[in-house]
């Protein structure tokens, strides 16, 4: 089953570069890392991180941890997904 974890962080306004630099540089530990990680920056200086992996829906998986209040103006938001269906294009 592959299970894709979301976190999306909202930056300090004008800090949005930093924060997409902050998250780039986290590494996941533990459990040899994503099958896939990507990495997304939207208007309002968000930044969005989605990494898949091999694992149950509520496995123990590592997960990007909160910037510093300094870069961000609220709290992380963080989902689950489960796969449900891949199709080729």
């Amino acid at each position: 089953m592959s299970v894709a974890l979301m976190w999306e962080a909202r930056a300090v306004e004008g800090r949005g570069e930093e924060l997409l630099a902050w998250a780039r540089a986290q590494r996941l530990d533990g459990t040899g890392g994503p099958l896939r990680r990507e990495t997304f920056r939207a208007p309002q200086d968000r930044v969005l991180v989605i990494t898949w992996w091999d694992a149950a829906l509520d496995a123990d998986l590592p997960e990007l941890p909160e910037p510093g209040p300094e870069l961000v103006t609220r709290a992380v938001h963080r989902w689950r997904f489960e796969s449900v269906e891949t199709r080729p294009l």
